[in-house]
């Protein structure tokens, strides 16, 4: 089984606990997130950041905490677990990380200092035209005295609407294959010539076209180096896909916990649900899954955090394909065994079917991983 240092244990009881007082309960969830509307409550990721966690990967020179992986990991999960509706800390963390391995010195110290103090961010890379193809990307920034324009839309764009700034993957030059000629660029919030439009989802606000027209950037907005951008993307995958995946095992554990407690309670002829073998059999084979994925996980966080910079592209793709298939089977399961209640808003097992659900979609879908895992095997 999965096993930590003392000071690691320390660290999930402490945000388990953080968690309970602050939103253990649904009014107390309610009033950060405004009855719901809210998937992501900044007063309370800027209590988080106050105790160091919203800056848990940054390195220590630039105000974080610099933990690895594991710590990541395990900050992600009880977070999750817990409900804290901070639903803005993947894109964030993932964002961060890139700014981190390839912005210039001055443009680095200034936002993740923001992320250290509790700012979001955001990044950029799907279009209409261009999703699990993202090499496709059409979005365009032409060069010019100064800096770049930059034209196009994107999609699917996370935390766009409250992040501190958005990393948008753009195209910047067209002579060579796919995957050249593709540029990182920072956008501050509020940049003249971009506009932020609201998706309507499943899930509520919680991602957003972007509309540029002639949008203007200086040079010292390019993050890394021009035209190589594909390559920083890919760099970052390990660090990526542990986020997901580490923010869904959380969410399948607190589905586990918030079912069992029902069938327990819940009776039906004279005794309660749990004790049928038809829901006993299905709760065992849930715990064997998510006990399995946390060892998948941890395992990838701890071999990463081993070898700093080496890609891991099979195991990346194995962690996010895992643990969101079995946060969203566990869901669907556990909204199934809760009946008509599992289905009513008054409780939390339809959110987190909604949560799960979407999971195997964003960040490369399932079919993706399950490419990209088949080509490490030659085929």
């Amino acid at each position: 089984m999965v096993s930590f240092t003392p000071e690691q244990t320390a660290f999930a009881r402490a945000v388990s606990d953080f968690c309970k007082r602050e939103t253990g309960t649904r009014a107390q969830r309610d009033e950060w997130t405004d009855f719901g509307k809210e998937l992501h409550s900044d007063a309370l990721y800027r209590k988080m950041a106050e105790l160091g966690w919203a800056g848990i990967n940054v390195a220590e020179e630039y105000g974080g905490a610099g933990a690895g992986n594991v710590e990541m990991c395990i900050f992600l999960e009880e977070a999750m677990r817990g409900q804290a509706p901070v639903g803005g800390v993947g894109p964030t963390l993932i964002t961060a990380a890139a700014y981190e391995k390839f912005a210039g010195e001055d443009l680095k110290r200034e936002v993740l200092s923001g992320v250290v103090a509790g700012d979001c961010l955001s990044i950029s890379m799907s279009e209409p035209e261009a999703g699990s193809d993202v090499g496709a990307l059409t979005c365009r920034a032409e060069k010019v005295d100064g800096g770049w324009v930059i034209n196009g839309q994107k999609t699917w764009c996370s935390n766009a609407h409250f992040a501190a700034s958005i990393l948008l993957i753009a195209r910047t030059d067209r002579s060579g294959a796919k995957h050249e000629g593709i540029t990182q660029f920072h956008i501050p919030a509020g940049t003249a010539g971009l506009k932020i439009s609201q998706i309507d989802t499943l899930g509520g606000r919680e991602v957003n076209d972007l509309y540029f027209t002639d949008c203007f950037v200086p040079d010292s907005a390019v993050v890394g180096q021009v035209n190589n951008g594909w390559m920083q993307l890919m760099a970052g995958l390990n660090t990526e896909r542990l986020i997901l995946a580490a923010m869904q095992l959380g969410l399948a554990e607190r589905s586990f916990d918030d079912t069992l407690t029902f069938i327990k309670e819940r009776k039906q002829f004279g005794r309660p649900v749990g004790s049928f073998q038809a829901l006993r059999h299905r709760m065992a084979d849930h715990a064997t899954e998510i006990a399995a994925t946390k060892e998948l996980i941890y395992s990838l966080a701890k071999a990463s955090d081993e070898n700093p910079g080496t890609m891991m592209p099979r195991e990346a793709s194995m962690v996010k394909l895992k643990a969101t298939e079995v946060s969203k089977a566990m869901t669907i399961d556990g909204m199934q065994m809760m009946g008509g209640y599992g289905y009513a808003k008054e409780f939390d097992a339809e959110r987190l079917m909604r949560a799960a659900i979407i999971s195997t979609v964003y960040g490369g879908t399932n079919e993706i991983q399950r490419d990209i895992i088949g080509k490490t095997y030659g085929l």
